[in-house]
C-alpha cells in the first residue's frame, strides 16, 4: 500500500520543520504530543549513560516516531505516516540539545565559540509500524564569539528551543565561518534525506504542476 497524495502526521511542533516541509510541497498535519506541566512527556530525551551522539539521536527519534504512531491509534485518527526529527549539537563527543535557560544558553554558546561542531539531525517515518531512518551530519565552524553577541542572541530568544542555543537563519548566520552538509538540516529537517525517504515511501514530494 502507498500513500502517493495523502497527507503525513509531523510529529513535531517546529515551525521551521512545518516550513521545510511546505517548501517541498508535502502535505501534512502536526500531531501534537504531550508536553503540559500536568502530563507526563511521551519521551524522555535524558541522554543515556556513555551514550554517542548518533546512538542519541537515532534513539529519540525512532521513539517519537513510535510514539507518534500510538498517538494515532489512542485518538481514532486515521493511520497516515508519522514523520518524526531530532535535532543536536555535538561537541567533542558531548550532546547539546536545547538549552534550560539563559545561563546554559550562555554556556553552550561560549563553548562553540571558536571552534568546529557537528550538527546531527536523524528523521524517521512510521509507515504502518515499520520505522525507517535517514541520517544528516553537518559540519560547521564558528568563528570567536564576543560576550556581547552570545547575550545580544539571548536577550534576542533565538537561543532557546534550539539545539546548541543558536538558530542558523538567526543572528548566529553572522558566528559561522563555513559549513559542510546540510543547511536544512541545521535548521531541523535535511530536505535531501527526507525527500528521498517520503519518496521510497511511495509519498508525494513537490505539488503537482
Amino acid at each position: 500500500m502507498t500513500f502517493a497524495g495523502h497527507y503525513i502526521y509531523l510529529a513535531s511542533r517546529s515551525p521551521r520543520r512545518r516550513e521545510l516541509l511546505k517548501q517541498i510541497g508535502v502535505r501534512h498535519s502536526v500531531l501534537l504530543m504531550r508536553e503540559t506541566v500536568s502530563r507526563a512527556v511521551d519521551i524522555d530525551e535524558t541522554p543515556l549513560l556513555d551514550e554517542s551522539p548518533t546512538d542519541y539521536v537515532y534513539r529519540i527519534t525512532h521513539a517519537k516516531a513510535e510514539a507518534g504512531r500510538i498517538r494515532l491509534i489512542q485518538r481514532k485518527l486515521p493511520l497516515f505516516p508519522v514523520l518524526a526529527a531530532d535535532t543536536i549539537v555535538a561537541l567533542d563527543g558531548c550532546i547539546f540539545g536545547k538549552p534550560k535557560d539563559a545561563i546554559h544558553a550562555e554556556e553552550m554558546l561560549t563553548a562553540l565559540s571558536g571552534r568546529t561542531h557537528q550538527v546531527l539531525t536523524a528523521i524517521a517515518l512510521n509507515l504502518q509500524g515499520t520505522i525507517k531512518h535517514r541520517l544528516s551530519i553537518t559540519t560547521v565552524r564558528f568563528r570567536e564569539i564576543g560576550k556581547r553577541e552570545i547575550q545580544a542572541c539571548i536577550a534576542g530568544g533565538e537561543a532557546f528551543d534550539k539545539a546548541g542555543a543558536y538558530a542558523i537563519q538567526g543572528m548566529a548566520a553572522a558566528f559561522i565561518v563555513e559549513i559542510f552538509g546540510s543547511y536544512s538540516g541545521v535548521m531541523g529537517l535535511p530536505l535531501f534525506e527526507t525527500a528521498q525517504l517520503l519518496e521510497e515511501s511511495g509519498i508525494k514530494v513537490f505539488p503537482e504542476s
